[in-house]
């Protein structure tokens, strides 16, 4: 598996990528400065589109915000790709940060964000995948939805 593409590495997961979400607001989903690509705040967008919804510790289970997180991480690969063509151009992953939306008595956010960090080891490797990173939680989020997630990449 070293030897495979980001590209190639998602095709054997087997997974489908959300469509890439449009903005809603006055803002950019993605801006690219040199070699840098930052990642406007994500949610959980599924393959029709809709998103997932609920507040973790009270309509979610923790391992249903962990789903949602990782189903964030393929909306974040969604515009990677749809915008820069290939997961590929992606060299690593330097920072994520990771918005819980939970009740004031939810400790175990990191666990939650893993479903994202846990994907892109998946896509980029153990040295490229893995960046730093914060977890924590929020009273809400948009539109009700669980996780919402930023990120920083360096391209090549």
């Amino acid at each position: 598996m070293e030897n495979l593409t980001a590209d190639q590495r998602f095709e054997q997961l087997g997974l489908s990528l959300p469509p890439a979400p449009k903005p809603l607001g006055v803002y950019k989903p993605y801006l690219i400065d040199g070699k840098y690509l930052y990642l406007s705040g994500h949610g959980p967008v599924r393959n029709d589109k809709s998103l997932i919804i609920g507040r973790i510790g009270d309509d979610i289970s923790q391992d249903e915000g962990k789903l949602a997180a990782r189903q964030v991480g393929l909306t974040i690969l969604s515009t990677i790709k749809t915008n820069l063509g290939s997961l590929a151009k992606v060299k690593r992953v330097i920072k994520v940060l990771g918005m819980v939306n939970c009740t004031p008595d939810f400790e175990k956010h990191p666990f939650i964000i893993n479903g994202c960090s846990e994907l892109f080891v998946q896509i980029w490797g153990e040295e490229n995948g893995i960046g730093t990173r914060s977890a924590v939680g929020f009273g809400s989020l948009p539109d009700n939805i669980p996780v919402e997630i930023e990120a920083l990449m360096e391209l090549w």
